[in-house]
């Protein structure tokens, strides 16, 4: 079960700094695509892992606030939601 745990995290923490990037480029729908990838397989860590479960929780409500913000257009308000998930996923490992 931990090789899916790090996996499902490699690729979460993967994909929150490519949304990070996005947004602070002000590419809203990459921005929004790569939340939604890390959203999914934070989602998925969470199910294998539960001494990290917090900082996964919380990875999880900001990569759902990036997502949202970025179907909006806002790009840079996306970008601070994909960094705080981005904290919390490594925080997580």
């Amino acid at each position: 079960m931990a090789f899916a745990w790090d996996a499902h995290t490699d690729q979460a923490i993967e994909h929150a700094a490519q949304a990070l990037a996005h947004g602070q480029d002000k590419h809203a729908p990459q921005a929004t695509q790569h939340a939604e990838e890390a959203l999914t397989h934070a989602k998925a860590a969470e199910k294998y892992h539960d001494e990290a479960t917090k900082h996964v929780k919380e990875a999880i409500d900001h990569l759902n606030q990036a997502v949202e913000h970025g179907k909006m257009g806002h790009a840079d308000i996306a970008a601070q939601h994909s960094e705080e998930a981005l904290k919390h996923l490594k925080l997580a490992r």
